[in-house]
């Protein structure tokens, strides 16, 4: 896999999670909504290299007077985004570094 690719892979990943934070920060600003029904990311892994992520209302049981939002769930989810978004920005840091290198050597 080339280092392009890598790279690609790592945007795609960062890109995932910061739909997965839309949908969690959704989540929260509508917990108090009566009959919200919380969203769900879902990761999938494409023909392509790398990792897309779709948004979708969850389908469990909402009551009429309050959300189906668990606030401590959402927490999660955004510590978890959190950590995947890091691991995607340190892999595509270390590309652009060695990318650096391989310009370096192809100059002198």
């Amino acid at each position: 896999m080339s280092i392009s690719a890598v790279m690609g892979v790592a945007l795609s990943g960062m890109q995932a999670q910061t739909t997965r934070l839309s949908a969690t920060a959704n989540n929260v600003a509508n917990a108090l909504t009566p009959g919200y029904d919380r969203r769900v990311t879902d990761f999938v892994t494409g023909s392509r290299v790398g990792v897309t992520a779709s948004v979708s209302p969850s389908g469990e049981t909402t009551l009429p007077d309050a959300s189906n939002v668990d606030l401590a769930q959402e927490m999660l989810s955004l510590v978890e985004a959190e950590t995947a978004f890091k691991s995607n920005a340190a892999v595509w840091e270390t590309g652009a570094e060695i990318w650096d290198v391989l310009l370096s050597i192809k100059r002198d």
